[in-house]
């Protein structure tokens, strides 16, 4: 059984950086798309940044150039950089993982973290 745990998150005023990290259990970072989500209240979860089983990753339009992610394998660990952050981008944020090579759908993964909150508000 895989698990996901999130951690990081908290109140950011804007323009302000967060790291997110995301620690898994059991190696499975050789194989498997890891990706970041986030949600706002009342709206659907939405892609942030994917990172695939090659280690290439995909962000979301409104995050290219302030958001990047990587991989640690020792730590078996993704972690999420938010740079520049906006008040839009509060929510909770949640990291998920499918043994598969590239997986840009929330509903195709198979392993959800239990998400964290990160607010960003003066």
């Amino acid at each position: 059984q895989v698990q996901l745990v999130e951690s990081g998150g908290g109140l950011v005023q804007p323009g302000g950086s967060l790291r997110l990290s995301c620690a898994a259990s059991g190696s499975i970072f050789g194989t498997y798309t890891m990706g970041w989500y986030r949600q706002a209240p009342g709206k659907e979860r939405e892609l942030v940044v994917v990172i695939r089983s090659d280690n290439s990753t995909v962000s979301a339009d409104s995050v290219k150039g302030r958001f990047t992610s990587r991989r640690d394998y020792a730590k078996n660990t993704i972690y999420l950089q938010m740079d520049g952050l906006k008040p839009e981008e509060s929510g909770t944020y949640y990291c998920a993982g499918r043994h598969i090579s590239y997986c840009p759908h929330a509903h195709e993964y198979d392993h959800w973290g239990q998400g964290i909150e990160v607010t960003v508000s003066s």
